[in-house]
């Protein structure tokens, strides 16, 4: 049901580098861009991901409560993606690792705008 997700930015070209390192990972690549947004993903894939410069020109905030889950492949495509987001500017929120008893795995972590992820797998 979601086409995609848009995160706030105060900076393209540093977002730009941590979301196209994690979309390799991914193993997708940019699917639009313009001047104030870039978004990546597969048309008629699975739901994107873009960052974009806020319409009215305020500064970028973070959604308190708010958090992108990316579907990964397998706990190493978690992990990867952890190590991955930190490598290129974001920060850890949670390691790697299993929560609860369900097979849930994931990682925990914020982008350079502070906007926060996981990836997980599920089972």
């Amino acid at each position: 049901m979601i086409g995609y997700v848009t995160l706030g930015t105060s900076d393209l070209a540093r977002g730009a580098k941590f979301y196209d390192a994690i979309a390799a990972e991914m193993g997708v690549g940019r699917m639009m861009e313009w001047e104030t947004s870039i978004a990546w993903g597969e048309p008629g894939g699975a739901a994107g991901i873009a960052i974009i410069k806020p319409f009215d020109g305020n500064e970028a905030t973070v959604g308190n409560g708010v958090m992108v889950a990316l579907e990964a492949k397998d706990a190493g495509q978690v992990d990867r993606l952890h190590e991955i987001a930190l490598a290129n500017g974001g920060t850890c929120e949670g390691a790697p690792g299993p929560r609860g008893d369900g097979g849930f795995y994931a990682a925990y972590f914020r982008d350079p705008d502070g906007n926060k992820l996981n990836a997980f797998i599920m089972g």
